[in-house]
């Protein structure tokens, strides 16, 4: 039985109402009572294998990236660990549910031109975030309120081997990792492809994993812009050592991107949905994509993408929906 959750935690931070919860962590909307600023603070039983060390490693490495939240404090409070951060906005989860089931073409492309910038970042720093999903994507607060955050890295994993620099191996049968609705076919199965594996049983044993693979792209997309499809086509190829080509998948939303969008990556989950004029959407006549550019030819790592001064970058999505 966990014992009473803290009033207080490093005795400046006092902890209001729940924001959220998981399996085992709770997330609390607190206040620095020396600094009157609001702030989250997740709390987790030590009683419980912690995985909160491990995500406090990973943000503290991947400190002053944008879309990164901040880290004000971690450390043991009576029975818990608590992890202190900046206090962020909704999730796209929330927005979604709350906006009808809707967002328009203009904040969808935003979105995701924010989100690739966000990985390309986390990459480069040799980690995979492992559960990329709307309740882990959230908007910023007052002057970041047009910029997303990625949260809850918890299970992030660094896919680069430093000591051999090499990237790490490939290995079949693995747990899946992440939430079984947004984990990619390949998650699921531990790696193989779905028309290679002669395991009838295991494609039929989760009925997520079932609807997926019978799922074509064809389907997916179907009545929205072709360029969605060509890039699930891309991602959806990269084999597990692949280099993502972040630019060519940017280029692609920037097609969509209307003649009288501004400059910047406005999130404005209000407006109206503007007609598409930039390429047609799927249709029930044969599909083609002929239309939009090709995508760059695949290439296996045998070059490592580096920031300057850092790591190399990560060669492949750990968790691209496959919706995903």
């Amino acid at each position: 039985m966990h014992t009473k959750v803290p009033v207080r935690v490093d005795g400046r931070f006092r902890l209001g109402d729940i924001l959220g919860s998981g399996s085992y962590a709770v997330v609390y909307r607190a206040r620095n009572i020396i600094k009157e600023d609001a702030v989250a603070i997740k709390l987790e039983p030590i009683s419980h294998s912690s995985s909160m060390q491990c995500e406090y490693k990973v943000l503290k490495h991947l400190e002053g990236g944008v879309g990164i939240p901040r880290v004000h404090w971690f450390g043991r409070e009576s029975t818990y660990h608590a992890l202190v951060l900046d206090l962020l906005g909704p999730s796209l989860h929330d927005l979604f549910l709350t906006h009808n089931n809707k967002f328009s073409l203009e904040t969808v492309v935003n979105l995701g031109d924010q989100l690739l910038s966000h990985l390309k970042y986390i990459h480069s720093h040799r980690y995979v975030h492992g559960d990329i999903k709307p309740q882990n994507v959230v908007v910023g607060l007052g002057d970041l309120s047009d910029t997303i955050f990625l949260i809850d890295f918890g299970i992030t994993k660094e896919f680069w081997n430093t000591s051999n620099n090499v990237h790490i191996p490939f290995h079949q049968g693995q747990r899946l990792a992440g939430t079984p609705a947004f984990a990619s076919v390949n998650n699921h199965l531990g790696g193989s492809l779905p028309w290679l594996t002669s395991n009838k049983d295991k494609l039929c044993s989760s009925s997520i994993l079932e609807r997926k693979v019978n799922t074509t792209i064809e389907d997916l997309c179907q009545g929205i812009p072709v360029e969605f499809a060509t890039i699930l086509i891309y991602t959806r190829s990269l084999a597990f050592s692949e280099d993502p080509d972040y630019n060519h998948l940017r280029s692609l939303l920037h097609i969509l991107h209307s003649s009288s969008a501004p400059a910047a990556c406005l999130l404005d989950f209000n407006q109206p949905d503007a007609p598409i004029t930039h390429s047609p959407p799927f249709s029930h006549s044969p599909w083609l994509i002929e239309a939009v550019p090709p995508c760059p030819p695949l290439r296996r790592s045998t070059r490592i993408l580096r920031p300057h001064n850092g790591p190399p970058a990560c060669s492949y999505f750990y968790s691209a929906p496959e919706k995903d």
